[in-house]
C-alpha cells in the first residue's frame, strides 16, 4: 500500500487552516482597532468628570424656577413651548447629543416665535436615542432628559 504524502491528505491541512483563521482574525481586529475612532471615550475624562458637578447645580436652578418645557416633534420640526417658570424672552442654546455616534451631535441657539415657542427645523427628520439639553443664554440652567425620537406624543421636560 503505497502512503500519500502530507500535503495530499486532509487532516493536516485542517489543522493548519484553524490556527491561520485565528491568526488572520486577530490581524483584521487590530487594523480595525488602530484605525478607526473611538468617540464614547473622551481624552479629557478628568475634567468632565468635575464639570458634572457644576451641570447639577445649574439642574437644581431650573427646577428651583419651576421651568418645564412641552416637546413636540413633526416630522423634521422639533417644538418646545414653555409651562413652567417666569417667560423667558431670551434665547436659549439647545443640544442634542446623540447616543452613540459623536459626529451626529449638534446644537442650535433658538429664539421664541410669536406664541412662545421654540423651534428648530433640520433637514432630515431625528431619529433614534438622544440626550437633550436645554440651557439659558448665561448659563444659569440646565434642563436635561434623554428620549428616543422621532415623538408619538407630547413629552414633558422638567
Amino acid at each position: 500500500m503505497k502512503v500519500q504524502p502530507w500535503y495530499k491528505q486532509f487532516w493536516p491541512w485542517f489543522l493548519i487552516v484553524l490556527p491561520m483563521c485565528a491568526v488572520s482574525a486577530s490581524i483584521y481586529t487590530f487594523y480595525l482597532a488602530s484605525t478607526s475612532q473611538f468617540s464614547l471615550v473622551a481624552d479629557d475624562y478628568y475634567k468632565k468628570g468635575k464639570g458634572i458637578n457644576q451641570d447639577l447645580s445649574r439642574i437644581r436652578s431650573a427646577k428651583q424656577l419651576g421651568l418645564v418645557f412641552r416637546l413636540d416633534q413633526s416630522g423634521n420640526t422639533i417644538a418646545f413651548s414653555q409651562h413652567g417658570g417666569d417667560p423667558l424672552g431670551t434665547a436659549i442654546t439647545i443640544r442634542f447629543h446623540h447616543a452613540t455616534i459623536a459626529a451626529n451631535d449638534f446644537e442650535q441657539i433658538v429664539t421664541a416665535d410669536g406664541d412662545g415657542v421654540y423651534r428648530i427645523t433640520t433637514s432630515t427628520p431625528v431619529e433614534g436615542k438622544w440626550r437633550i439639553q436645554i440651557d439659558n443664554y448665561d448659563g444659569a440652567w440646565r434642563l436635561q432628559t434623554k428620549l428616543a425620537l422621532p415623538l408619538e406624543q407630547s413629552y414633558w421636560l422638567n
